[in-house]
């Protein structure tokens, strides 16, 4: 069987999918997360409870949402509650056990700017926001991140700290008793980072298949560590991309007949 043709973002979303453990409750962010999140349950994580900070629990959209506020999350729930319950009761009480995010720029400890590029004051870019992502990011059990890979987007310092990934490593989450354990992985399009276990430090571990470790190294803003041994990301399976492909091309037909 010839190979399987696949872009760099299936590559990264896919991967980012692999990672989500059937039947875990997963607090999930809009755009890429949305995507992996929801390409898991469709493939190998079934009883996967998704939850989106509108306060959909066990959402099974049929399309990707394009906001949080979208219909389809809700039409498709088990159950809706307010905001302020799906806050305080399910995320900040302990209940939600991984954390899907993405971002504009990340540091070498994880943690992730939403809100500006530039000055706070004088930005040359203002984004989307918080929104839920800084609750998310201290509360959930563990937290997973999808972002393209590039020296503008994995800086050395942020332009803003929206949410708290590592801090500033070592033991600081736990100085600052956040109650999860943060980010446990970072799913770009080039390669998967990890926290070194003691100082926190984001290291490159697997290049995805046609990607070298210098072009990783040379994306990145910062000083990469390299791990010993890095391995190579198992290439999308034929199924795989026929889900994600399936669901995009529902989404854009959706969209594209609200516009």
């Amino acid at each position: 069987m010839a190979d399987l043709q696949y872009t760099s973002d299936e590559m990264m979303t896919i991967a980012a999918a692999r990672m989500v453990r059937n039947g875990t409750s997963c607090f999930v962010g809009i755009g890429l997360p949305s995507a992996a999140a929801n390409l898991a349950r469709l493939t190998h994580a079934p009883d996967t409870v998704l939850i989106y900070e509108s306060g959909t629990i066990g959402t099974k959209p049929n399309v990707l949402p394009l906001s949080i506020g979208d219909g389809e999350l809700a039409e498709t729930a088990d159950a809706v509650v307010g905001i302020v319950e799906i806050f305080n009761y399910w995320l900040m009480g302990g209940r939600i056990s991984l954390g899907f995010l993405g971002a504009a720029q990340i540091d070498k400890y994880a943690n992730l700017n939403s809100t500006v590029i530039g000055p706070y004051s004088k930005p040359k870019v203002r984004l989307p926001g918080a929104g839920g992502a800084p609750a998310i990011a201290a509360s959930c059990g563990e937290v997973l991140i999808t972002l393209r890979q590039n020296p503008r987007s994995f800086v050395e310092r942020l332009d803003f700290v929206t949410s708290g990934g590592h801090l500033q490593g070592g033991d600081s989450r736990e100085r600052m008793r956040f109650p999860g354990k943060g980010p446990t992985a970072v799913i770009s399009d080039l390669g998967i980072l990890t926290p070194d276990p003691v100082t926190k430090e984001l290291a490159l571990t697997s290049v995805h298949p046609g990607i070298t470790v210098q072009s990783v190294i040379g994306a990145t803003g910062w000083s990469l560590k390299v791990a010993t041994e890095v391995q190579t990301t198992p290439p999308p399976t034929e199924n795989e991309l026929s889900v994600l492909r399936d669901l995009q091309e529902r989404t854009a037909r959706a969209h594209a007949g609200q516009a």
